[in-house]
């Protein structure tokens, strides 16, 4: 009887110590998503390097980034998504309660939508730059934002506490910081930290949407500060620290095959690449505007 309790006993520490250190197949999340992209298409949770996990949908990323005294959630993908992305926590072994901050790419429903589902679930402290707030809180946005016209309204979020430009939001051994970088929307904000595995420490960067896209009315000719805006938030991209490049639109990094392990995930160049596919893409937008077939 007492070697039975014993074996018991060891079992359910070994369970414990699995769930505390939750394992994943990267490989699943691709395969899952092969074909699928939409916004609310489930996704299965991967451990993308350290303590640095996916837990959005196939279509948009949301990253759980952990410590022993708490963790930080980034973005909350649509509306329809918060549940989803509050069980990809809990799959992970991970409890909802200790999520403390939750952050934000930028303030549009594909991304924010599930924040108020978030903060409702996990209690969080939602914290965004002065621009993103309004529209967080009202759940739309305004005439500031090139694509106000065509953008969905979400949830609105309660209790936004405001982080400047170039601020770290620190957790125990977690330090992130945020860098403005307006563009894609007015809010836009990319986020920067470390994650190490081992001996071996990576520069992560979250870097915002680059697309220069808008609805029928927005000329982007028409607002040279905010074109000046744009440019800036391209360079202070392609500057980050940038061992391991994140974007909110997977696709847009090509994510899934990187964390399978079947493209690198650690690519110095990464950052840089992005910068000037949005360089690239703000100029074309600002010819055709020139040319009259945009918008």
């Amino acid at each position: 009887m007492r070697l039975v309790l014993a074996v018991i006993a060891a079992a359910l520490l070994a369970g414990s110590a699995n769930a505390r250190q939750p394992r994943t197949a990267p490989s699943t999340l691709a395969q899952a998503c092969e074909g699928r992209s939409g916004w609310n298409d489930p996704a299965p949770p991967a451990h993308v390097f350290g303590n640095v996990y996916y837990v959005g949908t196939c279509g948009i990323t949301s990253l759980l980034v952990t410590s022993a005294q708490g963790h930080v959630l980034l973005d909350g993908a649509a509306g329809k998504a918060g549940p989803l992305i509050a069980r990809n926590i809990e799959v992970l072994g991970f409890k909802l309660g200790d999520v403390k901050y939750i952050l934000n790419s930028h303030e549009h429903g594909d991304h924010a939508g599930g924040i108020a589902h978030l903060q409702r679930a996990t209690g969080a402290s939602v914290l965004a730059r002065e621009p993103a707030i309004a529209t967080l809180e009202r759940g739309h946005g305004d005439r500031g934002d090139p694509q106000f016209l065509q953008l969905p309204d979400f949830p609105p979020v309660a209790h936004i506490r405001a982080i400047a430009d170039g601020e770290t939001v620190k957790l125990g051994a977690l330090a992130l910081t945020a860098h403005a970088t307006p563009g894609h929307a007015p809010g836009g904000t990319s986020w920067t930290w470390r994650s190490c595995e081992g001996a071996r420490c990576l520069a992560f960067a979250y870097a915002d949407s680059v697309s220069a896209i808008s609805d029928k009315q927005y000329r982007y000719a028409d607002h040279s500060d905010y074109v000046a805006a744009f440019r800036n938030s391209l360079d202070t991209i392609a500057a980050l620290p940038c061992d391991v490049l994140l974007t909110p639109h997977p696709n847009g990094s090509n994510l899934f095959e990187r964390i399978a392990g079947r493209a690198p995930l650690v690519d110095a160049d990464a950052c840089s690449r992005y910068a000037q596919t949005g360089r690239d893409g703000l100029e074309a937008r600002l010819h055709a505007e020139q040319d009259g077939t945009a918008p």
